[in-house]
């Protein structure tokens, strides 16, 4: 049989759909239920494996171990007319004309489980038209990936079974304007030479190239075998053990298809995803009860397969291929920053950075890649976090809308099984929520840890502390209003169990609620340090203001006190003496030439005011981790808790380092060594070992460089109390007169509330109760009744005894 030179295009015709096995209710999450008869594979939006074949295979196909699908003429299969060569089927008797795919009759007499695939090409009718070979091989990869009719993954743009796409941006080599021109069939696509372009919109084209091409494409079944091969015969047992713990607080895949498409074959997935899927899983082998006695899989021969093969995935990248790097990324020891930008780049190479609410894919497609585009979002926000790197995504790069509730599967639970609904009603919440604080976090980052920022308070000089409040002030209310609207079902004190549950055996659950809220404490943390840390700038400043001016003049008449927020011009007021000057200086010898004569510093009792905040979020963030249960440490954590749990030893470091005096730098050292033994039970082996050993070896480190302070001096309570008041005095004159204490700092930028600046469950307001409560706390060390009392109404009915802290004798 010689090579065709030419082949004729296809005109797709409408068929009409299949009453669906579901209710209407259900029909968008069970897509591949509306199309039985292509049960074969290619109706996943987590598949990328090529369609099966109804008969025997070729040789050819047979040699590759690829399936065979017949082409129009019943002559050759379509794998052979692509590749130019002879198809073996022209030497076997004619196939049966009543043939299955996976079990679909294909004749007219299937009336149970029709199917519109091989029917549906013998009914095309042929245009006649000549067309080179190379276009004849494009088109027939085209049909091979359009085969069946109208499936679901004919019409997709990331999921393709043998095909990828490249957005093409405004700047590449394709002029938006020519790509117009190119006249487009009605399925939005026109094909070139080059490849074939796809319009989704008026203004988004992409450019889909065939997978064959690409590196270790010929390895993809072997890949997939082995896989399998190592974690048999507890596949499926993984699988459930993923859903059950990782996929509610982590939605990024289909389940309900998933499922579907694992029951058939593990061969109809992308080798990484499904080793992703596997590795994560494993960790939780022993909360599984069969398990638990055996041995586990090979692990280390599971990374190194998909080490290599999320490396050829990423030359024919999918959807796939950021589903398997996001997961990857959420194993303890998976974070790793380089990673983090190659899914970044191959999500801009897919579009995920655009909008598409409006885009001509399926509508379960647009769900899907907003819930991955915002995934990817939070690896790159808390990846920068975590890692002290600049962010890969950047605002007027981000198209992306916000996540709606039909951006998720209608019914991914069993409908018999109130408490998995429950779980993943909850875990959609909790995603939707972390995407907002994400969100909130991308603009900490922004404003103060990026080069110009930190370029910007230097160039402040002494005026450090009063920008950075200012700049602080409008993200502390964001994040007061996005923990005061958290929904109930996300709280701490939120029941895990429906009202119409209680009298049912629960079974053991887990919960991930607790890495939004250690993420909130997180992201409070990294606002606060910024404003303690500029406070020694600021000091360093003056410090060196004051040294020049001392040796420049000799004798001081007056000086001037800057009044307002924010680094810009606020207006000055002549003093002929600085009070504040001797009550900084008692305060603190680092201090001491913040408000000497012809320096210009923070003030005292600003100062004073924001380490009382930073303090009150310390306390209530050792408390939170107090109060884990082993139902939160053993549960899916995000990537990010492992730094997290860290960070609230470095902060409480940082104000051990920078108290004033020896007293309240005994007070951390107690509470630092209070939280490691906190951090040491709830590292008991299955009680999430690996999620706090890294807290505790950040805070070793920490406390022993904190043994190399020089000893402070030791501040008497009662003096110290009379010189804040005087320079809590001093601070109201300079705002202006005799305002109240909360309408003053409100000036300055800064807000003091029950849970501290611009805490959780507390207000933003102030006044002089809050301000005695504030003096007292930080010149003394609390009872221990304290962060309790404070935290009542964030935590509720969460006693200080529920936690792993509370388990430890």
């Amino acid at each position: 049989m010689s090579t065709p030179c030419a082949v004729p295009r296809t005109v797709p015709i409408a068929i009409a759909p299949k009453p669906p096995r579901f209710p209407p209710s259900r029909q968008s999450s069970l897509h591949l239920d509306s199309y039985p008869g292509l049960r074969s594979g290619f109706d996943s939006p987590d598949s990328d494996s090529v369609i099966s074949g109804s008969s025997g295979p070729c040789e050819a196909c047979l040699n590759r171990r690829s399936d065979c699908v017949m082409g129009d003429d019943e002559e050759s299969c379509v794998a052979c007319l692509v590749a130019g060569t002879e198809c073996s089927m022209v030497d076997s008797p004619p196939p049966p004309r009543k043939r299955k795919l996976n079990g679909g009759d294909l004749d007219g007499s299937s009336s149970k489980r029709s199917s519109p695939g091989r029917s549906d090409i013998r009914r095309r009718r042929h245009q006649q038209q000549s067309v080179s070979c190379t276009t004849a091989s494009s088109s027939l990869v085209e049909d091979m990936a359009n085969f069946g009719g109208p499936t679901l993954l004919k019409r997709t743009l990331g999921l393709q079974a043998d095909r990828y796409s490249q957005y093409i941006g405004p700047t590449t080599d394709f002029e938006p304007s020519l790509i117009n021109l190119s006249p487009f069939d009605p399925h939005d696509e026109s094909l070139l030479a080059r490849g074939t372009l796809r319009r989704v919109s008026d203004q988004d084209t992409f450019l889909l190239l065939p997978d064959h091409n690409t590196p270790g494409y010929e390895h993809i079944f072997n890949d997939a075998d082995e896989i399998e091969n190592i974690v048999a015969p507890h596949g499926r047992k993984l699988i459930d053990l993923y859903f059950r713990v990782v996929h509610p607080g982590f939605p990024i895949i289909q389940k309900t298809v998933f499922l579907e498409k694992y029951e058939r074959s593990h061969r109809e997935f992308s080798p990484p995803l499904l080793a992703a899927i596997y590795l994560l899983a494993i960790n939780w082998w022993e909360h599984h009860e069969e398990l638990a006695s055996l041995p586990r899989p090979n692990v280390r021969e599971l990374e190194r397969l998909v080490r290599t093969t999320l490396a050829d995935a990423m030359y024919r990248p999918k959807l796939s291929t950021i589903q398997a790097g996001l997961i990857l990324s959420q194993r303890p020891e998976g974070d790793q920053w380089a990673p983090t930008a190659q899914l970044v780049a191959i999500g801009q190479e897919l579009g995920l950075h655009l909008d598409c609410s409006h885009w001509k894919i399926p509508p379960w497609e647009r769900g899907l890649r907003k819930r991955l585009a915002w995934a990817l979002y939070m690896q790159d926000k808390w990846g920068a976090l975590v890692h002290g790197r600049p962010s890969h995504i950047f605002a007027p790069n981000w198209a992306v809308q916000q996540l709606k509730p039909n951006d998720f599967p209608d019914v991914e639970w069993d409908e018999n099984d109130g408490e998995e609904r429950i779980e993943i009603e909850r875990g959609r919440v909790l995603f939707g929520q972390m995407v907002q604080l994400s969100q909130i976090l991308a603009e900490i980052l922004e404003t103060f840890y990026t080069l110009q920022a930190a370029q910007a308070a230097t160039n402040a000089g002494a005026q450090a502390t009063q920008l950075i409040l200012s700049l602080a002030k409008p993200i502390q209310l964001k994040l007061k209003e996005w923990y005061s609207a958290l929904p109930a079902v996300v709280r701490m004190d939120s029941s895990f169990q429906s009202p119409g549950l209680v009298h049912q055996q629960p079974s053991p659950r887990f919960s991930s609620i607790g890495y939004l809220h250690l993420a909130y404490f997180a992201t409070e943390i990294t606002l606060h340090r910024r404003i303690i840390r500029s406070m020694d700038t600021s000091s360093a400043a003056t410090t060196t203001t004051t040294t020049t001016t001392t040796t420049t003049t000799t004798t001081t008449t007056t000086t001037t006190t800057t009044v307002g927020g924010g680094g810009g011009g606020g207006s000055t007021t002549p003093t002929t003496t600085n009070p504040a000057a001797t009550a900084a200086a008692a305060i603190s010898p680092s201090l001491s030439s913040v408000l000497t004569p012809g320096g210009v510093g923070v003030d005292p009792y600003v100062q004073h005011i924001c380490r009382s905040a930073a303090k009150a979020r310390l306390i209530s963030a050792m408390d939170f981790v107090n109060r884990l249960t082993p139902s939160h440490l053993r549960s899916f954590w995000y990537f990010a808790s492992k730094t997290n749990f860290a960070l609230i030893g470095t902060f409480g470091s940082l104000l051990w380092a920078t108290s004033p005096g020896r007293e309240e730098a005994e007070w951390y050292r107690r509470r630092l060594a209070e939280y490691r033994w906190t951090l040491s039970v709830s590292s008991k082996p299955g009680e999430g070992k690996g999620l706090t050993e890294f807290a505790m070896g950040m805070l070793d480190i920490s406390t022993g460089l904190l043994k190399k302070l020089p000893e402070k001096p030791s501040l008497s309570r009662s003096g110290s109390a009379v010189d804040i008041d005087a320079a809590r005095r001093q601070s109201l004159l300079a705002l202006g007169g005799t305002g109240n204490t909360a309408s003053g700092l409100s000036r300055m930028g800064m807000g003091m509330g029950g849970h501290g600046f611009g805490g959780g469950g507390g207000g933003g307001g102030g006044g002089e109760e809050g301000r005695h409560s504030a003096e007292a706390s930080v010149m003394q060390s609390p009872p221990s009744e304290e962060s309790e009392s404070s935290e009542e109404g964030v935590y509720g009915n969460f006693s200080a005894t529920a936690g792993m802290a509370g388990m430890g004798d």
